[in-house]
């Protein structure tokens, strides 16, 4: 896991925009597929909101994603191996960066077709206990006219990232303006942020 982890710190620290394949194995990734199509089906996932705590809101018109908060309370074998994988990577990126992670929080994300989320920063205006966003795909398959690519705002430059199957994607949640383009078939990650107290 340390090649994958130094990849992504060092994409990280050329582009301010970490990239790493298979972050999550393929075996892993299936069954956090499964997880969250069965609770989907279930009618588990719940519409996002904007903005955190009283100043949350939903606007279908800048975000059409669903979500279901991971806890390790949940007792999922497949969510606990996601968990330990994260906290050898806070461990690893605190020891190497003195970055200061002191917990996290992630959800199942699930963009039906024809949803997107508008252009946004990751950091709450009144809270800024996010300090890295991070997100992994669970997309077997993806084609290109699939759409739905992380379009990410360097400035006047764009940065287009194919939610591709065990891909991860890490940046600083203050700095990158980003947006989900327009999905043509549901698209499914895990979704969250490295915090600090």
């Amino acid at each position: 896991m340390q090649k994958i982890f130094n990849t992504l710190i060092d994409s990280y620290i050329e582009n301010k925009v970490g990239i790493a394949e298979n972050f999550l194995s393929e075996s892993l990734t299936s069954h956090l597929k499964e997880n969250l199509a069965s609770l989907y089906a279930e009618n588990k996932l719940q519409p996002a909101g904007i903005g955190n705590e009283t100043l949350a809101r939903q606007n279908k018109s800048i975000r059409g994603d669903s979500i279901y908060w991971l806890d390790r309370k949940h007792n999922n074998e497949y969510e606990n191996d996601f968990f330990d994988r994260v906290d050898s990577f806070v461990s690893y990126l605190n020891s190497t960066c003195y970055t200061g992670i002191t917990g996290y929080e992630f959800h199942y994300t699930v963009y039906e077709t024809g949803s997107f989320y508008r252009k946004h920063l990751d950091q709450f205006r009144n809270n800024d206990s996010r300090k890295y966003s991070m997100v992994m795909y669970l997309n077997t398959g993806w084609q290109s006219t699939d759409g739905g690519e992380l379009c990410i705002h360097h400035g006047d430059n764009l940065q287009n990232i194919s939610p591709v199957n065990g891909k991860m994607v890490f940046f600083k949640s203050s700095e990158l303006e980003h947006e989900v383009l327009l999905t043509q078939k549901p698209r499914m990650s895990i979704t969250g942020w490295l915090k600090v107290n």
